[in-house]
């Protein structure tokens, strides 16, 4: 058999017209695929938020058994969250509010909030569960208050607009108590790996229609307990921290989220100097809870 036999510049020049195709087919080391230059680039900022929020738990507080008291109580709060994008929110803890004005770092609109009652049997809430205190025995019970007014809150422009907050609300009672409470505070929020954390400085000021339900002797009062007559005035009712510490669980909180609360208020003199705080109760006052709640979002 015959073999034919290539000569090397010969075979080279077979080769140049291969080689050049695969050159021109392979992709550059600097070229993106084509699969994802064709997609179109996406948006920067956060993801689109959800319209509606629903988050459903509970509040397990150890806390003073009445505002003033030396004696504590474990309580259960029920924890229920409703909110509408950033426009309406509503819960147990924080009323039912309305961002009627909601630009340049500026939250402003009406507010309802729900005060609970007060038993002089053991001094605790509806939601009491162990514990509580005797110390207001003769006061009698104080009923459900409703609160209507208004609050402002702003967060300064940039990044810590974003974990810093001021906020103010004024309301005016009705129900169980006819005064005035207002309640300034500040609050900074950020995360830590994978917890989210705040700090809050706030104080309450109210009248002397509320003071004097809560913290005021009167004559008759005075008699049955056997407590001297107080008559309360309007000012600083109590000024404290807190914070909170929360670890989502499951990824990106799919299994809902633990928060540890705790908090420390000082009593005003306005309500100290009463004869029911200096004899039966206590400046300061400590809390400390641990929740759990599940959200649900939907369109």
């Amino acid at each position: 058999m015959n073999r034919t036999r290539l000569h090397p510049a010969r075979l080279r020049g077979a080769l140049a017209p291969l080689a050049a195709a695969l050159i021109l087919l392979a992709p550059s080391s600097h070229a993106q695929p084509a699969s994802a230059q064709s997609l179109p680039a996406r948006p920067a900022g956060p993801p689109p938020q959800p319209t509606w929020t629903l988050t459903v738990g509970m509040v397990p507080l150890v806390a003073p058994a009445w505002q003033g008291s030396r004696d504590y109580a474990l309580s259960i709060f029920p924890d229920i969250r409703v909110a509408y994008k950033d426009v309406a929110f509503a819960s147990v803890q924080d009323g039912f509010g309305v961002n009627l004005i909601n630009r340049d770092g500026w939250k402003i609109g009406p507010i309802v909030r729900t005060r609970f009652g007060r038993r002089e049997s053991n001094g605790g809430s509806p939601f009491l569960v162990s514990g509580g205190s005797t110390a207001l025995r003769g006061f009698g019970n104080i009923g459900l208050a409703g609160e209507f007014g208004g609050f402002v809150q702003y967060s300064p422009a940039g990044a810590l607009g974003r974990r810093l907050a001021l906020r103010a609300e004024v309301r005016q009672g009705t129900g169980g108590h006819e005064g005035v409470v207002a309640e300034p505070s500040i609050r900074f929020s950020d995360r830590a790996g994978a917890f989210r954390y705040s700090l809050a400085l706030r104080s309450t000021f109210a009248s002397s229609k509320y003071t004097q339900v809560y913290f005021g002797v009167t004559d008759e009062q005075a008699a049955r307990a056997g407590l001297a007559a107080y008559q309360t005035g309007s000012g600083l009712v109590s000024a404290g921290l807190g914070g909170t510490l929360t670890r989502p669980l499951g990824k990106r909180g799919q299994h809902g989220a633990l928060t540890l609360l705790a908090g420390y208020d000082r009593l005003g003199n306005v309500v100290a100097d009463s004869t029911l705080i200096r004899e039966r109760g206590r400046r300061d006052q400590f809390t400390l809870g641990l929740a759990y709640g599940y959200r649900f979002t939907w369109k």
